[in-house]
């Protein structure tokens, strides 16, 4: 190798290992435990690569991206971290960052992307930000939400193992940028990720041309659900038909595959083939909160692709929470886009979104007052995953407690929090006694916490 490399961590044995490994490997190095030094060489034009910890003593890695792409545009920034979760992978990809590796690391492969991250500096000297954007088809991974991280959670759990993984969830909301994000993130990241469509599956040679693309990489069936019982038994028949590359396996449903095992529409012994792993992402009004960071997201999205800066006036973004999203994010984002391209002033008005959002399916379902409807059938959708994820057998003894538990908790939480954690306030709006609200409070563990809030 032949450059220099700049490397900024917190630990001084780390910065030791690293600067003997790359100066034996022919690199010139400086290394510091101070973010605000490493800007300063980066301004000075020092460095061919950086590499860079998150966790530093004056600020965090990840927020100085931005900094060093205005600085130097072409800089390749390698992220490590002692924070191995999914979501610091993902922001390091959102940043632009060019490769993330969670610590504990392994140094070779370190070194190997350095070696990447010198070679793309000589062979494309002229990439930009704009020039590694996303694609129209893609949807962001973004959230703050308990579910959203819940996700990530399992995601970060499923990265590294060889486990099928099942993802189901409404059409909108993102299944195949998971399984692309999981696919990504993994020790398979190098080779090949082949999409299967029903089509890929209709001749008697699909499964081996199809085994021959991936080549070890990852194989994802898209709505599995779709496939007939002709390219199901195919499918079946490739996990028993490996060559020397065995591929990893997921596959996307937006149909009750439970409800299709029941009818005889799908069979069990690709049921239990696919479902290693299974993973649920959910549908956008199970995650309101996130709404406002992913208009912002694509309002970001619009002004990058031309469009002026815009603004959405906080009228404007409550009738968005308010609204159903059937199709979850790709319609958010198909309206919001819309949105960003009709606006007539900087800040988008509650009047404009409500003439866009009133050609929108379902939104008077909504307005008048269809929630109860679908909390019901969500409740239903999650407790049929939960029966079929027990692979036939009765879940264990008590579920009519855990299930009423579960509920409980988060309907009390959320009456305590509207009420200021007023406990005779809140027995009123739930309509029991105050004691039996009390003991409630105490059997479930709930914490309450008194504070101003206008009523």
């Amino acid at each position: 190798m032949d450059g220099t490399i700049l490397v900024a961590d917190d630990d001084r044995t780390i910065r030791t290992v690293l600067t003997q490994a790359l100066t034996r490997a022919g690199c010139k190095v400086h290394a510091t435990s101070s973010l605000t030094t490493l800007i300063r060489w980066v301004g000075e034009g020092r460095g061919d690569v950086v590499v860079s910890d998150v966790m530093m003593p004056d600020g965090n890695g990840l927020e100085m991206l931005p900094k060093i792409q205005e600085l130097r545009p072409n800089l390749p920034v390698i992220i490590i971290s002692a924070q191995n979760t999914i979501m610091t992978a993902i922001q390091a990809a959102e940043a632009d960052a060019f490769d993330y590796l969670p610590k504990p690391f392994d140094l070779p492969d370190l070194m190997q992307r350095v070696s990447r991250a010198l070679q793309m500096r000589k062979t494309q000297p002229t990439i930009t930000a704009e020039d590694t954007s996303m694609t129209p088809d893609e949807l962001p991974l973004v959230g703050r939400t308990p579910v959203m991280q819940n996700l990530y959670r399992t995601v970060a759990n499923v990265v590294n193992t060889d486990l099928p993984v099942l993802i189901s969830g409404e059409s909108g909301t993102g299944k195949s940028l998971i399984a692309r994000t999981t696919h990504d993130l993994s020790d398979r990241r190098t080779l090949p990720f082949v999409t299967v469509t029903p089509h890929d599956l209709e001749s008697l040679e699909g499964p081996a041309k199809i085994l021959a693309r991936a080549k070890g990489g990852t194989i994802v069936f898209e709505e599995v659900s779709d496939l007939n019982t002709e390219a199901q038994g195919r499918v079946v028949r490739m996990f028993d038909g490996f060559n020397e590359f065995t591929p990893r396996f997921m596959a996307t449903s937006q149909g009750d595959l439970g409800k299709a095992l029941d009818e005889g529409r799908f069979r069990e012994d690709l049921f239990y083939r696919l479902s290693g792993v299974s993973i649920s992402v959910p549908s956008l009004r199970e995650r309101v909160e996130d709404i406002p960071l992913l208009i912002e997201f694509f309002l970001g999205k619009s002004e990058r692709d031309g469009q002026k800066h815009h603004d959405i006036s906080p009228e404007a973004q409550e009738l968005l929470r308010k609204y159903s999203w059937p199709g979850n994010v790709r319609q958010l984002e198909n309206f919001v886009l819309r949105l960003a391209s009709t606006a007539r002033e900087t800040v988008i008005t509650r009047a404009e979104a409500e003439n866009i959002l009133s050609n929108q399916p379902s939104i008077r379902q909504h307005l008048e007052g269809g929630d109860k409807a679908r909390l019901q059938d969500s409740v239903r959708r999650h407790l049929q995953r939960y029966f079929d994820l027990h692979g036939g057998e009765l879940p264990p003894q008590g579920l009519y407690q855990r299930i009423l538990a579960e509920l409980e908790i988060p309907l009390i939480e959320i009456s305590l929090d509207a009420t200021a954690g007023n406990q005779a306030k809140c027995a009123d709006l739930l309509g029991i006694n105050r004691n039996t609200l009390r003991k409630k409070i105490t059997d479930l563990g709930i914490e309450v916490t008194r504070r101003r809030k206008l009523m």
